[in-house]
């Protein structure tokens, strides 16, 4: 597959994209041009959040030999913008259009009642009934509950922290499954926390230095175990992990494996894993295979939408944290344990 770079001219589209070759299926139900993906703050490149939906969407481009156009947001953008930037990329006959992230709910709405025929996507979001709407979430709480636990078993100090992008409802639920994971094994165990913003316009998902400054006064007031929720910023909270030789737990995407923190990986014990790229692949293959989803589609630990990536060889050999954070997911899986959302 031929992979051109190409400028959007259309006002409000973002930056720049990536576009790909256009075909249809085999059988002929599938004769879209191909997945339009638009990226959330941060853009691609965040080794998180972002990066995990681009990895659906190259699997889905590869898999079913069809194009793509995935496009990054813009600075200080407006809602305008979002909804402008979807309408193009289905004017263009691409199909799924999927908005990655929260912020494009009314942007999705919006672009999914002007072309009925398309199907639309967002991730982290279900607000929008619409037939010709999939609203992609997932149960953060559990993998965060699970981080809790790895964290208070990994902790010498029992004092850890969490550091959060933006502070809003969806990083709230990451706190409460972290916060209630890390109090099932010591109930008296100090968490520091702390939100980077109010919006995400202040830049709380896209700011390294803001996570790093976070995670600096967490570690100098006694945590040993750092968590962010908070995409691209949460490189900063690694890279300052790493620095005070602690442990830091990633997000999203197995972050031990991202080769933009590999100099830092030895500090990563483990990541709270949500398949965002899961998500878009299937939402991919259901309207290529004609059967395209619609509605609320939930990922949890049961179905493996969310998860602990355990890659670092460092923590496999913790053998009763990962026999605790193991425990923890079966009871979770079992209906043992219901996890906080706030």
């Amino acid at each position: 597959m031929t992979v051109a770079v190409v400028a959007l001219a259309a006002a409000g589209c973002g930056k720049s994209s990536t576009e790909s070759s256009t075909s249809s299926s085999k059988d002929g139900k599938y004769s879209g041009k191909g997945i339009g993906l638009a990226y959330d703050v941060g853009g691609k490149g965040d080794q998180s959040f972002n990066d995990a939906a681009y990895a659906g969407f190259q699997k889905a481009e590869a898999e079913f030999k069809i194009g793509g156009r995935d496009v990054e947001p813009t600075d200080n953008e407006s809602d305008a913008d979002k909804v402008q930037r979807l309408v193009t990329l289905a004017k263009a006959g691409y199909n799924p259009v999927i908005g990655v992230g929260f912020a494009y709910a009314g942007a999705v709405k919006e672009a999914a009642a002007k072309f009925p025929k398309v199907t639309f996507g967002i991730i982290d979001d279900n607000q929008t009934q619409a037939k010709n709407v999939a609203d992609m979430v997932f149960h953060e709480e559990q993998s965060s509950y699970l981080a809790g636990v790895a964290a208070a078993k990994a902790t010498k100090k029992n004092h850890i922290g969490f550091i959060g992008g933006v502070d809003v409802p969806l990083i709230h639920k990451f706190e409460a499954g972290y916060v209630q994971g890390a109090k099932s094994v010591n109930p008296k165990i100090k968490v520091e926390s702390q939100y980077l913003t109010q919006t995400a316009q202040e830049g709380g998902f896209s700011s390294p230095d803001k996570g790093e400054n976070a995670a600096n006064g967490q570690i100098e007031a006694g945590a040993d175990v750092v968590y962010a929720a908070a995409g691209l910023s949460g490189q900063g909270v690694i890279k300052s992990a790493a620095e005070h030789k602690v442990w830091a737990i990633g997000v999203d995407s197995d972050q031990y494996q991202q080769a933009a923190l590999a100099k830092y990986k030895d500090y990563i014990l483990g990541s709270a894993l949500k398949n965002v790229g899961g998500a878009v692949y299937e939402l991919s293959k259901s309207v290529y295979e004609g059967k395209p989803l619609s509605g609320e589609v939930r990922g949890d630990l049961k179905s493996g939408g969310v998860g602990f990536a355990d890659s670092n060889p460092k923590y496999k050999a913790m053998t009763d944290v990962v026999s605790a954070v193991d425990k923890a997911k079966q009871d979770i899986v079992d209906g043992k344990i219901t996890v906080d959302t706030k």
